[in-house]
């Protein structure tokens, strides 16, 4: 990696994180997994400050069943640990991390908690109203399942595993299973399938294009472009079918 050092970033860990998950995620549908958990490793667990901050994140994001009495304290003991830690890692650290999965694209999952640890006296509200929705969720009893879900890699370490996890389980209950499904297909079985399905949402957006106002088709051929230049791999698949469901 060449001059990683020189890149600024102004992000906030809750969206540095979901980008690092989702990235995980999607490395594994690629093939690429083994070579993403090396950075990974290199990155996160062998940083011990940056490693605390992805467990408290997780804490934070948890329903723990936890007394109301004492979910208060919880919280601003996690805020005193934030606090002492992040100003123990480098910016340097942070910007390695973010040249690592800059180009990702996800939603910030846990905007609530980068909220809660914000020193922003114009976020007071904001700040406010997500302390309120970080306490009800640690108040709730966790969701009870048959079974955990695991992905087929035996030598993923449990924090990798619990970030992964926490990505699909902010997915919707159908897109979950959805997923699930698909990470665990034989890649053979799905491939010609890939490419019926690809041509069909090629085929659905030329015909919407046709009758579409200049903004809405400047943003549709861009959507063909893209489609057209994508290989087959499972999580491209898994998109296509939701895209071609939806239009």
């Amino acid at each position: 990696m060449i001059d990683i050092y020189k890149k600024k970033i102004e992000m906030k860990f809750g969206l540095l994180k979901s980008k690092i998950e989702k990235n995980l995620l999607e490395s594994y549908s690629k093939g690429e997994f083994k070579t993403e958990m090396k950075y990974f490793k290199k990155l996160v667990l062998e940083n011990k400050n940056i490693g605390k901050l992805f467990y408290l994140y997780d804490e934070l994001n948890s329903n723990k069943g936890m007394n109301s009495g004492i979910v208060n304290d919880y919280i601003n003991e996690c805020i005193t640990i934030y606090e002492n830690t992040i100003n123990k890692v480098k910016k340097s650290q942070f910007e390695v991390l973010d040249y690592w999965v800059g180009d990702i694209q996800s939603e910030n999952l846990y905007e609530s908690i980068d909220n809660l640890f914000s020193t922003d006296v114009l976020n007071i509200e904001n700040k406010i109203t997500s302390r309120k929705f970080i306490s009800e969720s640690l108040i709730k009893q966790p969701k009870q399942t048959k079974e955990p879900i695991q992905l087929p890699i035996s030598s993923m370490v449990n924090l990798a595993n619990k970030t992964i996890n926490n990505y699909i389980e902010n997915l919707n209950e159908s897109d979950k299973q959805e997923l699930i499904k698909f990470l665990s297909m034989d890649e053979s079985n799905m491939e010609k399938d890939y490419h019926v399905v690809k041509e069909d949402v090629l085929n659905k957006l030329k015909t919407i294009n046709e009758n579409s106002d200049i903004e809405t088709s400047t943003k549709i051929q861009e959507t063909i472009s893209k489609i057209q230049s994508e290989k087959f791999d499972k999580l491209s698949y898994f998109r296509l079918k939701g895209l071609r469901d939806s239009i």
